[in-house]
């Protein structure tokens, strides 16, 4: 895969192949005890998978559940590119920002 092709510039077959390359890094990088290296592999795949969610699938105003972050749930305020802005429910209120594949929709059947 190029490496220097932009996620918004790759379809749906080159972002899942681009995803398993970032995933198997990450897993060696686990295996090696590289921590910090993992992390960036799994967030570079995240945002990877991000491309691939019709943003327009997440509405402002809604509140979802974070992926991988049990019983914790994120308010969307707006949307700016693939990343959702709001707050974390229960939390100070601070205002951060989500890669849109993290967050799940509380409403069952979706």
């Amino acid at each position: 895969m190029e490496n220097d092709k932009k996620y918004s510039d790759m379809n749906e077959h080159e972002l899942r192949t681009e995803i398993g390359r970032l995933m198997e890094k990450a897993r060696k990088a686990e295996q090696m005890g590289m921590i910090n290296e993992f992390a960036v592999y799994q967030r570079k795949a995240l945002m990877a998978k991000s491309y691939m969610i019709d943003p327009a699938t997440i509405v402002p105003g809604e509140i979802y559940r974070i992926e991988g972050d049990e019983g914790v749930f994120f308010h969307v305020d707006y949307l700016k590119g693939r990343f959702a802005w709001g707050y974390r429910l229960g939390g100070t209120r601070a205002e951060e920002a989500l890669p849109i594949a993290m967050l799940q929709s509380v409403k069952t059947g979706l």
